[in-house]
Parts: structure tokens; sequence; C-alpha cells
């Protein structure tokens, strides 16, 4: 457990230690508090987190937040009697008599005995004492500002077999004025939430007929789904590269060779038995693509070889972690494999970089603001995880650098967050929210060529081993729908909105005028829907909470005049305008995607 906290905190600056240490304090003052407050509460686990911190409790009787006001001025007490935090090393027996009662700290350590480590319990003065390996701050008096966020049911390890859980979030800060800012944050946060904004805007549903983490896309969320694909297929198809279909599943015999199967097995679906063969669905698309390369032998002169494909992949995620469309079971990837010379891959890696920040721009996200880059490294003392080859590494990692270094971009070095086969650029994401999460990657890989024995023959007839760069340009189509979904809080840009136009009849009389104008509108590619029920101020707000772009108003002036009155989200009304002129202004504004 230490070893593990140690990794974590040593990829923090000095203040976001710090942080972790206030929060992890704060954390040990909840559980105590509801400790106090609940006699026959079991303590379960809960850390500090990159935003707070939170605790699994085994308690019968269900807390809400209604709650939170005397847990909270237990809290205050606790804090204000400014009790010390001890630290003290026992053994694995010692620990046992200490936490007999409680099963959840006796599998703890039992897991800490067998990696043949002491255990580390944390005293808060005599007030409370648990199984814990810090880090705190010297007293829970340096604690100046927190404050209970929610609770939720969480099953013990995340796994839905084991018994579930109360899990009590909350967050700390240093001062009161950051405290605020962050809950304000939040709020704004809360009010973005894709899983919110997708039910209202009907973009998506889930189905528990159909099952967990597998999203439903409504015709409307289609919309969006269908040109995002269109937009990046036609923009790799600029940048020299063949889109290819592989099949979603594949023998078992395949990830092997890959070695991907020993390393993502316990996230991989259940093998099936068919006729003489043993398949299973897909949890990544390269050794398909990698057999494609193999069809033929290749010559230098056709390098680099490009393979993408909207690649629909599986991977079992624990019913704890689903979490809307960022954390699905099956997702469809905008996915690439390179294969090159070893000296083509640096610029093929900055032409994936390029390609990435190019589609960015176009979603009006912001380089060093919405998105930073992250060097994952690999481990050369763990061969277990890591592909043994030292001196690859360090080239592969050193090619990588030295691409960031170059094209100026935004980012930082991560030990241990390298593929088994790699070190990977992961494009990290700010989240409203103010998280980071992991949106795409590029990956150099050194490994996969030898094990499929990859190859082209270069100028002198030899044969010569490739490189190949994985990529993946916009990510998952269900993730990246979902950030955009939060970045825009639901308003699209016109060439991503659903519905583009609502028409809208003022009277009966003027209803033929507007499906005229609907079937314009349609002939030019332009998504529009007819309002035409209800009084013309209810269908202008219905509209608006729809967050269409643009609203077209059709009464007897208009008429007279061919035009429209129009209305434009965020601006109101913008005055009459020509059909012609419209068509022309909603083409020019689609096609330029601005």
């Amino acid at each position: 457990m230490s070893k593990i906290l140690d990794e974590k905190l040593s990829q923090k600056s000095d203040k976001e230690q710090q942080l972790w240490a206030l929060r992890h304090t704060a954390e040990h003052v909840l559980h105590c508090a509801m400790q106090n407050l609940y006699p026959g509460l079991k303590k379960a686990m809960g850390p500090a987190t990159s935003d707070g911190f939170y605790h699994d409790f085994d308690l019968d009787e269900k807390i809400t937040e209604e709650d939170f006001p005397k847990i909270e001025k237990e809290m205050q007490r606790l804090i204000k009697a400014d009790f010390p935090m001890i630290q003290e090393m026992v053994s694995p027996q010692k620990a046992r008599e200490i936490f007999k009662d409680n099963p959840y700290k006796l599998e703890w350590i039992s897991d800490i005995e067998k990696r043949g480590e002491e255990v580390s319990i944390y005293k808060m003065g005599d007030e409370d004492l648990d199984l814990c390996s810090g880090p705190h701050v010297k007293s829970t008096g340096d604690i100046k500002a927190f404050k209970l966020l929610s609770v939720a049911g969480a099953y013990w390890h995340g796994d839905e077999k084991n018994k579930m859980l109360q899990r009590m979030y909350g967050t700390c800060f240093f001062s009161r004025k950051e405290l605020d800012e962050y809950l304000c944050m939040q709020e704004e946060a809360e009010k973005r939430d894709h899983r919110k904004l997708g039910k209202e805007l009907d973009l998506f549903v889930f189905s528990d007929l159909v099952g967990k983490g597998l999203p439903l896309l409504t015709p409307k969320g289609t919309v969006i789904r269908k040109e995002l694909e269109k937009f990046i297929l036609e923009e790799e198809t600029k940048r020299g590269y063949q889109h290819v279909v592989t099949p979603p599943l594949a023998k078992v015999d395949l990830y092997k060779k890959s070695g991907h199967f020993p390393y993502y097995k316990d996230t991989m679906y259940p093998v099936m038995a068919i006729d003489e063969e043993e398949l299973i669905l897909r949890p990544m698309t390269c050794p398909h693509h990698f057999m494609l390369y193999k069809s033929r032998p290749h010559s230098y002169k056709e390098l680099p070889v490009r393979f993408a494909e909207i690649s629909p992949q599986f991977r079992y995620e624990k019913s704890g972690e689903l979490s809307g469309l960022t954390r699905v079971r099956m997702f469809c990837l905008a996915d690439a494999h390179i294969m090159c010379a070893k000296e083509q891959a640096k610029d093929e890696i900055k032409n994936v970089l390029e390609l990435i920040d190019y589609a960015n721009n176009i979603f009006g996200l912001k380089k060093g603001t919405d998105y930073r880059y992250r060097l994952s490294l690999g481990d050369r003392n763990d061969d277990k995880k890591y592909y043994k080859d030292d001196s690859a590494w360090d080239n592969a990692e050193n090619v990588l650098r030295e691409v960031l270094q170059e094209v100026n971009a935004p980012f930082f070095e991560a030990e241990k967050e390298a593929a088994f086969y790699g070190p990977k650029i992961d494009i990290q994401m700010k989240k409203v929210n103010g998280q980071e999460e992991t949106a795409f990657t590029v990956q150099y890989d050194f490994v996969m060529p030898k094990r499929f024995e990859l190859t082209y023959v270069d100028n002198e007839g030899k044969e010569r081993e490739v490189v190949v760069v994985h990529r993946s340009s916009i990510g998952a189509f269900e993730r990246i729908m979902a950030l955009l979904i939060e970045h825009y809080a639901g308003a699209f840009p016109l060439w991503l909105a659903p519905v583009q136009v609502a028409v809208m009849p003022i009277g009966l009389k003027h209803v033929d005028f507007a499906k005229n104008v609907m079937q314009m509108l349609k002939q030019n590619n332009i998504r529009v829907d007819l309002y035409d029920e209800d009084t013309i101020s209810k269908r202008i707000r219905n509209a608006e909470m729809q967050k269409i772009p643009y609203i077209a108003i059709i009464g007897d002036k208009e008429i007279s005049a061919d035009s429209v009155a129009l209305r434009e989200r965020g601006k109101g009304d913008t005055g009459q305008i020509k059909i012609q002129d419209f068509i022309d202004r909603l083409m020019h504004e689609a096609n330029t995607k601005k």
C-alpha cells in the first residue's frame, strides 16, 4: 500500500503533495467523526484524491446529505482539538489484534504481510487509530477549510459481487477562498454533466435489459457521432491514412502472441469456444492491423504504412467504475497503427500530434488550457510488466521527449505509466470540474514488430524491422462526445448540432410556407425541425432549451419578403434575412466548422 502511494506522490509538485497530506488527514477526521456518531460502523478504506477525499463505511443506517451538518460539526470539534498525527509501525500480528473486529482492515493486513512489510498505523491523538501509510499534516488543526459533498453506494473493491458500502465524499483546501472557488467550479460542472445533458437533450440512453455500460445513441446523439466520424475520416485520409475494416473478435492465440492476453485478460471478456477455435471479443485493434501488414511483403518505398479504423472494442469495466459515456464496456475508437522505418518515427509522431492539435482546435479546445501532454515512461526494474530492453526504452523515450520539446508542447513526465510494449504520449484533457482524463494516446512500439516479425526490405535489399506508432486521433467516440457535451454545455457548434434550425410559423396560415422553407434547408443538407404546435413563446422557449443554434420565425412580413425572422442562440433576435442568404450562411458556417 505504501509503495503504491509513494509512486503517486513522487509525480506531484510540493504543493500538490502538501494538499494530498492535508486531504488525507481530513479523511481521517471524517472517519473518526463517523465512528463517534455511529458506534456500530466499520471503517473500510478511504484515500485522498486529486480533488478531495472519500471514505467507505459499512453501516446499516443509511446516511444522507441531511446528516452532513452534524457530521461536519463533529469534524470541526476534532479539528479544533488539534490532535497530532503520529505514525507507528507494528507487526502484522499486532495489527490483527488491533483490528480484529474489522474484516476490511484484516484483508489489507494480509495483503501487506504477503509483501513482507511491516504495518503502518496512524494515531490521531487518543481519539482514533487506523491502518494507514500516510502522509499526513502535523495535526488536525492544520485543516482550515473543508466540506462534505455527497454520499453514494460503492462496492468493496469496486466489485459488484462484494458488499455494497456507503461512500462519503468531501474536499479540503488551504484556505476558504480556494474552497469557495472549487465549489463554484463544481456547481458549474454539475450543470454541464454529460449524463444530465444527455438525458435533457435526448442524446443517449441506457437499458438494464441491454446491459450496464452499453449506451444506446438516439437519432440526435447519432448525428453527433456520425459528424465526428465524417470529420476524422476526411482529415485522416488527407494525411495519408488508409482506412481498413477488421473483425471485432479474434482467436485468443492472436492476443497471446501479442502479449496482451496475460496483461489484459482480467479486463477482457470470456473466451468463446466455437467449433475448433477459441475466440474472444477484441480489447484492441493492433494485432489485426499487424496481420494485415504481414499479408504481403513491403518495400521501403511504401513506408510509412498508415492503417486507420473506426474500430469497436470491448473491455470489462467493473460496475462501480462505469460512468455515462466516459467509462463504458464497448466503445468505438478512431484507431490507427503506423508501420515505419526507425528514422521515420520522429516525423510520424510529430504529424500525429499536429493532427490531434488540429482536431482539438476545431473543437475549440486550447492547448495548455484545456489539454496538455503526459510523457508516460516505463520501469526498467519491472521486467514482468515491461519488456526488458533498456536501450530500446531509452531510445523510445528520448524520441518522444525530443518531439514534445521540438513542437513546444506543454508536457510533464510520469513514471510507470507506459504500455508494456513501449512509452507513450497521453493527451490529458481537463474537464469542467478541473480533473484531468486521458483522451487519446500516441505510443512508440518496439516490441510488437519483434513478436509479429513486421519487416520491410530496405534500399539495399536487406530485411529490416519496422517501428510501430500506435495512435488515436480523437480517442473513443463515446468519451470525446462526453467531453464535448460538457465543454459546450450542450450548445454544440452548428456543424455538430443534432438540429441546426427550428422553423416556426407564427400561425396556421404560415405553415405551408414554413414547410417549403424546411424543404429548401433539407435539400442543402441542413438539419431542421418544424415547431408548429403551442404558442410561439412556448415554442421559442422549447427550442432554446434544446440549444438549437438558429430559430427561423415566419409570419406575413417574412412571406412577402421571401425571408425569415432570425433568432440566434445566445444573441436573440437578429432581424430578417433572405432565405437563400440564410442557407448560404448556414452552409459556410457548417463547412468551416466555426
